[in-house]
């Protein structure tokens, strides 16, 4: 499985937050505070789990399951066409369709960082390693080359590309693309908005 650590953490924190102070506010406001603090957090609960908690991309060697905000994409090897890596982490299917990793976004400043530690992009050699390499890599097109340092999201890529190119063509990897949407998360947050609105408009 891969996600964002940092995202993951950081979602918790702001959760906890939130349902302290809306907790809060429920138990010891007066008049409509209670109940605008509830919808309020049946609107923006939801809505912090699916950009935070949510996000993660499962691969096995038959599939690769992407698990985005609001919905949820299963995509046989045979099936997919790329994975592409620029501003942003994606995966092509053969029919056409086009995903964001949402669990895997790329860091411009971890490519830099990785760029600048590698001897060959800085300029640097050691002794007896030939010619050095100068130049470095665009942000947007990452170097894949052997021994490169990489962003920790780009090696998450590489591996799934390995798993892509071995078994892409074997019979276990076919079949449909599915695409389910998140209506837990949906439900709930359209609920929340919708009371939200009316409890202000009567206020």
């Amino acid at each position: 499985m891969y996600r964002s650590t940092s995202g993951f953490v950081g979602g918790a924190l702001i959760l906890a937050l939130a349902c302290w102070l809306g907790i809060d506010a429920a138990a010891v406001g007066e008049g409509d505070t209670p109940w605008l603090a509830l919808a309020a957090l049946l609107f923006l609960v939801p809505l912090v789990a699916a950009y935070t908690l949510v996000p993660a991309v499962y691969a096995n060697e038959d599939r690769l399951r992407v698990r985005n905000p609001f919905r949820t994409i299963t995509l046989p090897w045979g099936r997919v066409v790329s994975l592409r890596s620029g501003y942003t982490n994606e995966v092509f299917s053969d029919d056409g369709g086009k995903y964001q990793l949402w669990a895997l976004p790329v860091s411009l400043r971890a490519r830099k960082r990785a760029t600048r530690r590698d001897p060959r992009v800085t300029g640097d050699r050691a002794p007896g390693t030939g010619a050095s390499r100068r130049g470095g890599v665009a942000p947007g097109a990452p170097d894949r080359s052997a021994g490169v340092d990489r962003a920790p999201t780009d090696r998450s890529m590489d591996e799934l590309r390995e798993l892509h190119e071995h078994r892409g063509g074997e019979a276990s990897a076919q079949g449909e693309v599915s695409v389910r949407w998140s209506y837990e998360i949906l439900a709930p947050s359209l609920a929340g908005a919708v009371l939200l609105a009316v409890l202000l408009g009567l206020g």
